[in-house]
């Protein structure tokens, strides 16, 4: 893997703010844009996760979204804690946002731009899949594929996620590398449902490297209002025409497996993908799986010019 083309960090001038963003693969392969989750820097997609799609013929971009790791810090919005915000969701009151996910969408469509490219393969994780499909609705021309990862339609009306999963939302941040470093072993113990050493074995590794990066709480804040402020996708879903393969873990316990089954119940001719085992998370183990099925759904549609 070692081959595979690297360009490092750097920052593009998008929708009035920065997008940090790093590339793997061939400046002539398709490109393909990863899209992380909530309160997720652009590294928790893996550097070996993105160099073996790359090898697969991708040009591989990841990013950090607006408010997280590198890119711009924004302010703004009422200071309401996450307590708040899953109390309005239960009780079905609107919640106002300084931005939606159609904002960070737009952020994408700038990146595109700054990178001379017209349309992409978009793999969206969690509130990464809510983006893409964001996207995908408003500019579909600019889509070549859409991978919609352990998301959801934004229907408020599906399962709510597990006890132990939410109090994940609910903690105080910690306020020490190694608070942190522990924090974050113990939540993708969580997330990951069960055991996965080879995942264990680079958490404090990758932890220490996000809490160097920078954390902005009052980031992932904004970011989970915007999630809640966007409504559900679930009716203008029924419209998208582009390309899309849904994935799924069985045992997810944050966004439920029967999320990932109404999102692509909602996409016309899309694929579902339920993989046994997994949570809210891509493990090490089920790579070859998750990247052949990502690979093989944009290489099977075939290029834009």
């Amino acid at each position: 893997m070692n081959s595979v083309p690297h360009q490092p960090p750097r920052l593009a001038p998008t929708n009035g703010i920065e997008l940090c963003y790093e590339i793997f693969g061939a400046d002539d392969a398709e490109p393909m844009l990863l899209i992380m989750g909530l309160g997720a820097q652009m590294v928790l997609w893996d550097d070996a996760f993105c160099q073996q799609l790359a090898a697969r013929g991708f040009r591989v971009i990841r990013f950090d979204n607006r408010d997280i790791g590198e890119s711009t810090k924004l302010s703004g919005g009422k200071r309401i804690t996450m307590t708040e915000l899953l109390k309005l969701r239960f009780l079905g009151i609107p919640v106002s946002a300084p931005y939606k996910l159609a904002d960070m969408a737009n952020d994408v469509l700038g990146l595109l731009d700054v990178l001379g490219i017209r349309s992409a393969h978009l793999v969206g994780a969690s509130m990464g899949g809510m983006i893409a499909q964001e996207l995908a609705l408003s500019h579909p021309q600019r889509v070549r594929t859409l991978t919609s990862i352990m998301s959801s339609t934004g229907n408020p009306k599906l399962p709510q996620p597990t006890r132990e999963a939410a109090a994940l939302l609910l903690r105080p941040p910690p306020s020490t590398l190694d608070e942190y470093i522990a924090r974050f072993k113990q939540t993708w113990k969580i997330l990951r449902v069960g055991s996965f050493p080879l995942d264990e074995a680079k958490d404090r590794e990758l932890a220490a490297r996000i809490y160097a990066r920078g954390l902005n709480p009052a980031g992932a804040a904004r970011q989970f209002r915007a999630i809640l402020a966007s409504g559900s996708r679930k009716e203008r879903l029924k419209s998208l025409k582009v390309p899309t393969l849904v994935i799924h873990g069985t045992i997810d316990p944050l966004i439920r497996p029967v999320a990932g089954k109404e999102t692509a119940a909602s996409i016309p001719g899309s694929k579902l993908m339920m993989i046994e085992g997994m949570g809210h998370a891509v493990p090490i183990p089920m790579w070859p799986d998750i990247i052949g099925a990502i690979a093989d759904h944009a290489q099977g549609v075939g290029s834009k010019t």
